[in-house]
């Protein structure tokens, strides 16, 4: 019990001093990752048009989009969190496997860079950067990552 409350109080201290600096940095956001913490991240990272921060979630998928083809190849599908707001998830297939048997109704977890846009945001780097000098991303569906 000693070591649950602990852990909460951690987690809200953390969430509270970052709520209070008004900048989500990689490091913040790496802390605050659990789902409920990370959805509630995203969520004031949209409403304050914040971008640029590693991010980790859960979420559902309600749309699968067609391959953008345009550059990179990006396989792109749309996810709702529990908090109602949606991301639009682009999987870079140059560098990463494509998911497969994605479907609508699956749940997916991620991690990835988010970007903000009038929809609820965009997460992508989700996948290893050949470079090394990018922190690296994932999709990961039916027990099995994709990065």
């Amino acid at each position: 019990m000693k070591k649950i409350f602990l852990t909460a109080a951690f987690l809200a201290a953390a969430y509270f001093a970052v709520a209070g600096s008004g900048v989500i940095t990689p490091d913040t956001a790496r802390v605050l990752n659990s789902t409920s913490v990370s959805d509630e991240t995203l969520a004031r990272a949209f409403s304050e048009r914040l971008s640029g921060f590693q991010a980790e979630g859960t979420g559902i998928v309600i749309k699968i989009l067609s391959d953008d083809n345009d550059g990179g190849r990006h396989q792109r599908f749309i996810i709702r969190l529990e908090t109602g707001q949606t991301l639009l998830i682009a999987h870079n297939i140059d560098l990463a496997e494509r998911v497969e048997d994605l479907r609508t109704g699956d749940s997916v977890e991620f991690s990835g860079e988010y970007e903000w846009n009038r929809q609820g945001g965009v997460i992508h780097w989700t996948h290893r950067d050949p470079s090394g000098s990018h922190l690296s991303g994932w999709i990961e569906h039916n027990g099995q990552r994709y990065w």
